[in-house]
């Protein structure tokens, strides 16, 4: 299959990280704006693509990793199952003017707090602009599961989990499954793997 468009390769050769967990406080507040774009950004960058497919994700943000930066990796498919990946570094996220909007509800999960899913309503579709690890313009427009990852990343880089977006319940209830659960995910996952298949 060709791949899409707009997908960017990622950058191989990095090493498998721990994943910072939500309550951790560089998960909950906006981070830092990248303005060096040197050897150790690119370090970063390759170290979250291996730990993003070691946890089998579609999506990593710098945070996720412990770092203060507003950088997010991503291998996701759209609406016509297309893989799109790429790396957006400082990204602005455009979403559809409230008219136009169309939301999709689905479960969601995030990589910070494994194994718990809930249903969360987020817009069908979804544009990021940004630079990649290199300083380089990049755009991805994305549709269904990748409209979604586009969202959740960018919303990491500004503090916000998507525990933040659903109803009191529904998170009680995530908070609850991911307790059942956490025993299977070591504190340094996925350096170690989990006890459990994802």
């Amino acid at each position: 299959m060709a791949p899409h468009p707009s997908s960017r390769p990622l950058p191989d050769g990095g090493s498998v990280r721990p994943i910072t967990r939500w309550g951790t406080p560089v998960m909950h507040h906006e981070l830092s704006e990248v303005t060096s774009f040197d050897e150790e950004l690119e370090t970063l960058v390759r170290d979250m693509v291996a730990t993003m497919y070691a946890a089998n994700g579609v999506g990593l943000a710098a945070n996720q990793v412990g770092v203060d930066l507003k950088v997010f990796v991503f291998d996701c498919p759209d609406d016509d199952d297309v893989r799109v990946t790429g790396v957006v570094v400082n990204p602005r996220l455009t979403l559809p003017e409230a008219a136009e909007r169309n939301l999709d509800t689905a479960d969601e999960g995030c990589l910070s707090l494994p194994g718990a899913f809930t249903e969360c309503s987020r817009p069908d579709v979804a544009s990021v602009t940004g630079v990649d690890e290199k300083g380089q313009p990049v755009e991805f427009h994305g549709t269904g599961l990748l409209a979604r990852c586009l969202q959740h990343e960018t919303d990491h880089l500004h503090g916000t989990v998507f525990g933040d977006r659903v109803p009191a319940k529904a998170r009680k209830k995530l908070y609850k499954k991911h307790e059942e659960l956490a025993d299977a995910y070591p504190g340094d996952w996925p350096v170690t793997p989990a006890a459990i298949e994802d």
